[in-house]
């Protein structure tokens, strides 16, 4: 087994099983709340089809809830399945800017990645593309690691600047 699937595994199903319970939590409320008189029917997860490896297509589910991140997290059996990794480039609808380029297809899109760490500095706009065609040109698991480390710290920056 290859050392990124092999951390993609083991990290990924370690995170699923701590999160599952806030997971499971959230999801019950949202299924709750459809069902109050009055308000609108709408799914418990969110269906997107998403690019991945060699261009294949998936349904990329996920769970609609910004606290703590359980949108991210909620991606995580997508992980454990094969079809995301932690780190990599953000998934793209097929037809998106940068979904058919030939260098995404080389790698799983991923959880995490260069252009998601970095995100809410002040890149212009066509930088994430940049950003995640730098990944997969030069990814690896030392790369991984420290986007790994970086994330948490990103999306307190992020958190905080959505309270001001």
């Amino acid at each position: 087994m290859h050392p990124k699937r092999l951390l993609d595994l083991a990290l990924g199903s370690a995170l699923l099983a701590l999160a599952a319970p806030a997971l499971l939590a959230a999801a019950a409320a949202r299924a709750l709340r459809r069902h109050r008189p009055g308000s609108h029917r709408e799914d418990v997860l969110v269906r997107e089809t998403v690019t991945g490896l060699h261009g294949r297509t998936f349904t990329l589910r996920t769970l609609p809830v910004r606290r703590l991140r359980l949108d991210a997290l909620s991606r995580l059996p997508h992980v454990v399945r094969g079809e995301m990794s932690l780190v990599g480039p953000a998934p793209l609808p097929p037809g998106a800017p940068g979904a058919d380029a030939p260098w995404r297809q080389l790698v799983k899109p991923g959880m995490t990645g260069l252009a998601q760490v970095r995100r809410d500095s002040a890149l212009p706009w066509d930088e994430p593309l940049l950003l995640d065609q730098h990944y997969v040109e030069h990814h690896g698991m030392g790369l991984d690691a420290e986007l790994l480390l970086r994330t948490p710290a990103a999306l307190l920056r992020a958190a905080r600047r959505r309270r001001r």
